[in-house]
């Protein structure tokens, strides 16, 4: 629960809770809840990595009772606290890797949904990537039930216009969550440049940190940074490679004028500077 109610922040503004939902949204990409139990997931990690004990974090975050702890805890950190502090340890990720027309594909999975999607050339540099993601997981081979999900990832990366209900683990900061869930708005055919985000987002100066949270988005083409370019029109980087981003780009423009009169359309300029 939030410490102060939906309603009562409202009031206090003199607005009602509707109206108050809807600008919170506007200017954060959040609800109130949603940036409540972020921020409250951040404070928990910041606290557990400074190397308090779970105990002493317990107090300090003023839960009264080890149970209320531990049921927001598990779903903040995505773990037990414990298992945080360990670096994740004992965490099972099931994973696969496989090729698509982009080069190789790695997709690993917790029990909440998709929490890594990477694209590179060497699938043995893709697993290394992985390990270093998550140090002390249990990394497990995808068997037969896990194809499905597999399927549903590489079908997304050759048709990434094609909207998905693929469920996804999407771990990171406040910051972070907040410039990809408006990443996740962009229309498929669509660009939006880092200052335009930064405005969504309503940190219009904080270019460099959505740059940063793109770079750092561990869900290639689930979460699309794919369609975040310059304000000129032109990209200089991309996490997996300049070429794929212009692959996928281009797949998502060719999709979605096809048919259209005057189909052709004018694709972002590659800044190799």
């Amino acid at each position: 629960m939030l410490a102060v109610s939906v309603s009562a922040l409202a009031h206090s503004l003199g607005m009602s809770e509707g109206h108050f939902h809807r600008t919170f949204r506007k200017y954060t990409g959040l609800t109130p809840r949603a940036y409540a139990e972020g921020k409250r997931a951040a404070d928990l990690r910041g606290k557990l990595v400074k190397g308090k004990s779970v105990t002493e974090t317990l107090y300090d975050a003023g839960f009264g009772s080890s149970g209320r702890f531990y049921a927001v805890t598990n779903k903040a950190l995505g773990m037990t606290p414990t298992h945080f502090v360990q670096g994740g340890v004992h965490e099972t990720l099931y994973f696969a890797v496989g090729e698509t027309t982009l080069g190789s594909i790695l997709i690993a999975s917790s029990q909440k949904g998709v929490a890594a999607i990477l694209l590179g050339d060497d699938p043995d540099n893709l697993l290394v990537d992985l390990q270093i993601r998550f140090p002390n997981a249990d990394l497990i081979g995808g068997d037969a039930e896990f194809e499905s999900t597999v399927a549903l990832v590489v079908g997304l990366v050759e048709s990434p216009q094609n909207a998905s209900d693929l469920p996804l683990d999407i771990r990171g900061t406040v910051f972070q969550r907040r410039v990809w869930h408006a990443l996740r708005a962009v229309p498929a055919g669509k660009t939006i440049s880092y200052d335009e985000l930064a405005k969504q987002i309503g940190h219009p100066r904080a270019i460099s940190a959505v740059a940063s949270a793109c770079a750092s988005n561990p869900l290639a083409v689930a979460i699309p940074c794919h369609r975040v370019v310059k304000s000129d029109g032109r990209f200089f980087g991309y996490t997996w490679g300049l070429e794929r981003k212009q692959a996928l780009l281009d797949r998502e423009s060719s999709q979605v004028t096809q048919g259209a009169e005057g189909g052709a359309t004018m694709s972002p300029r590659q800044d190799q500077h």
